[in-house]
């Protein structure tokens, strides 16, 4: 096999000519065009449920079927009555959509590639909306639904003050006030210059903390904690668009792994600007401001900081008159600290008497209390649950709402007693189950997606009573998925996902098409059958496609996930090669002689490693968008598991494909979008050079896009692409 660059101008042309002419196209292509242009059939589902103070209506965004322009809707719970409140047209007045490159890179972060009303906001008293379009804010009002711009663009991250009098936002690196008596607009902050800024968060804390935030209200609405963000000495990357050479390359600043991260302090200022107090802590040693509560008036102002090791961390309260901190609690992990993803911890009661904390201390993630001063006094979830996510605390029944299950591919809701003592599950079935609970009315938004198809958004009680069903216009595929959910019987034994045609004999030996990600925070078989229907496309062409979670993915505690610290591949390599070992024992319908890994980003670079490294297993691979050389990525989630490159540089080594370039035996597809700003293309280049200063074979296929790819057209011929290779290199045929 010769080298062979695939030009991506050529695929995207020919992708959309085809596109004109979507008879021409045989039942495989429909079926995967058919779920690529709905988002695996989950467009038209509402979405960012939130409930009226009152708890007697719903707001959502909904999209139409074919559409991934969100639109603004009310639900009202007693009639089950919905109206739409507004659409993008109304406000655009059949002009596009402008998007500016710090809201791009934002929902690059966030991995929002939906169009139109992609958040919203409720005022506390429920009487307005506040929405954002084209970088413009927008108020609406329930009564009349009549809507106002505000006066601005550009703005980023607005919110309202929790008495509804104000809206804040931040445009120009400041943080801005807009009264909403006079539309007066006001800077709240001054200073800022290209590499300082106010009141937005940095790349890690929203590429890897999941922080998207960075200032916060007070609970009185008369100040501000916002984070001042120092540049000065982040390297800067520059990416630059190969179809538009005219265009100026786009800068973003990026902390690489052993390099400097941006500065973070936080300040506390009144409303109306002035002098800021800064918020004191060691930040020396505890770079990282992980999260920040300030929503409840009884309780704290509270910040989660960590060292830059992730080994030890601390909450800390802070008095806003002051900035002087205190320590309410600290934890420590000899390996790393995950955060909790899904809540900003702590979750303070009411009363600002006790908090709910959640904490792997024990061996898995639990949910516990703790008192205003930070003493522990009982677990809430006991070690043995597989805890998920925490939904709220519902003080009316005085119980605790968690997303898990006792089954670590399945994700129920649960109510566990604040005094402690047994749960019980409030929705059960196989699937996966989100809520979004209503402040004081004891109901919540019951989201679920179940293994057998059954999808459904309803307002349920916090016990469990059905009140009203939402309206779901998301298009149903004509068949689900064979896929069966297992375990491979090794040791130890492995969560496993086997996708079998449709058209499936009993008998018959079928080449293998493993599907991965196999690294961290990510578990790929999950109870969610449309998760399926990528693997079901790829097994129609006559493949069995196999999902193995291995050790070092997320939900089976603490000293599962920890065992790769320090190595990125090879307990995981041994292990996927173990899982699929196994089920090639229990399903004798799997043909070890021609198997194929393919995977995304983490996934990527398993595939990467796979295909090189273990020649006897894999006889193709296939690397979208791959982390090859981690000393190239960033520093919070690089550090976590390797340390730094000046004191493991063993790690990087051993985890570097680049390290095994010259072992290339077997074919090898890299993937890759030339504007990613999160995996660099000069990942996949220091790879592709690599190969070919060793003299090795490879095929490159570069495109146009990010990390992302929401494009369905762009989505089809890639899995075009992918499912030819293996054609060619497991069957023979393309």
């Amino acid at each position: 096999m010769r080298h062979r660059l695939r030009p991506f101008l050529a695929v995207i042309i020919a992708a959309r000519a085809l596109a004109a002419d979507p008879v021409a196209e045989d039942a495989n292509l429909k079926f995967f065009r058919d779920m690529a242009e709905t988002r695996n059939f989950t467009l038209g589902r509402p979405v960012s449920p939130k409930f009226s103070p009152d708890g007697a209506t719903v707001f959502f965004l909904r999209a139409s079927p074919r559409s991934p322009v969100l639109r603004l809707y009310e639900f009202t719970v007693a009639d089950g009555t919905e109206r739409e409140l507004l659409s993008p047209e109304q406000l655009l007045g059949g002009g596009g959509e402008q998007i500016s490159a710090e809201e791009k890179a934002r929902r690059e972060r966030q991995r929002q590639s939906m169009k139109g009303f992609t958040a919203f906001e409720l005022s506390q008293d429920g009487a307005r909306l506040l929405v954002s379009l084209s970088g413009k804010l927008y108020l609406v009002n329930r009564s009349d639904l009549k809507f106002t711009e505000l006066p601005g663009q550009n703005w980023i991250d607005p919110h309202f003050s929790p008495d509804g009098k104000f809206v804040a936002a931040v445009k120009d690196r400041e943080l801005h006030l807009i009264a909403l008596a006079s539309f007066a607009v006001t800077p709240v902050t001054r200073g800022a210059t290209e590499l300082i800024s106010h009141g937005t968060s940095e790349f890690v804390a929203q590429e890897e903390m999941k922080r998207d935030h960075g200032y916060w209200w007070s609970p009185d609405s008369t100040s501000f904690l916002y984070q001042e963000t120092d540049e000065t000495g982040v390297e800067n990357r520059y990416v630059a668009n190969s179809l538009h050479p005219e265009e100026v390359p786009a800068k973003f600043a990026y902390p690489k792994a052993g390099s400097p991260n941006a500065i973070v302090h936080l300040g506390l200022v009144s409303r109306s600007g002035g002098a800021t107090t800064w918020v004191s802590w060691n930040v020396a040693k505890f770079p990282y401001v992980a999260r920040v509560s300030w929503d409840n008036p009884a309780a704290p102002l509270t910040i989660l900081v960590q060292n830059r090791e992730q080994t030890e961390q601390m909450l800390l309260a802070v008095d806003p008159a002051t900035g002087a901190t205190r320590e309410l609690l600290r934890e420590t992990d000899a390996a790393w600290i995950n955060l909790d993803y899904e809540v900003d911890t702590p979750l303070w009661t009411t009363d600002g008497k006790f908090f709910l904390w959640t904490t792997e201390s024990r061996g898995s993630f639990q949910v516990e209390l703790r008192d205003a001063s930070g003493h522990f006094i009982r677990e809430i979830t006991p070690v043995s649950f597989a805890y998920r996510g925490l939904v709220g605390l519902d003080e009316a029944t005085k119980s605790v709402i968690v997303r898990g299950s006792h089954d670590s591919r399945e994700v129920q809701l649960w109510r566990f007693p604040l005094e402690g003592g047994g749960g019980q599950a409030i929705a059960s079935e196989r699937g996966h189950h989100h809520a979004v609970l209503a402040k004081h009315a004891g109901r919540m938004v019951h989201t679920f997606d179940q293994f057998n198809g059954r999808y459904g958004v309803e307002v349920m009680t916090t016990t469990g009573q059905r009140l009203a069903q939402l309206k779901v216009t998301a298009e149903t595929p004509l068949r689900l998925p064979t896929t069966e959910l297992t375990e491979a019987k090794s040791l130890p034994l492995f969560d496993a996902a086997i996708t079998r045609p449709h058209d499936f004999q009993t008998g018959k030996k079928y080449p293998v098409i493993m599907q991965v990600y196999a690294g961290p925070t990510s578990k790929t078989v999950n109870a969610v059958i449309r998760s399926y229907l990528p693997d079901q496309w790829m097994a129609d062409q006559g493949y069995i496609v196999v999902r193995v979670d291995g050790r070092g993915t997320p939900w089976k505690g603490r000293d599962w996930e920890r065992v790769i610290k320090g190595n990125f591949i090879d307990i995981a390599l041994n292990d996927q090669i173990a899982g699929l070992l196994a089920l090639a024992g229990q399903y004798p319908e799997l043909d070890l002689s021609r198997v194929g890994v393919t995977g995304w980003s983490f996934g990527g670079y398993f595939s990467a490693m796979a295909a090189i490294r273990r020649p006897d297993v894999f006889r193709a691979g296939v690397a979208g968008a791959p982390v090859t050389t981690w000393e190239n990525y960033d520093t919070h989630y690089t550090e976590r598991y390797l340390g730094t490159p000046q004191t493991n540089p063993e790690a990087y080594k051993v985890s570097n494909v680049t390290t095994y370039a010259s072992e290339l035996r077997r074919p090898l597809m890299l993937i890759h979008g030339i504007t990613d700003d999160n995996v660099y293309f000069q990942h996949t280049m220091q790879l592709a050079d690599a190969l070919f200063m060793a003299g090795k074979p490879y095929e490159l296929l570069p495109m146009l896009g990010t990390h992302m790819i929401a494009d369905p057209v762009v989505k089809l011929r890639q899995q075009q692409r992918i499912i030819e290779f293996f054609n060619l290199n497991l069957k023979g045929t393309q």
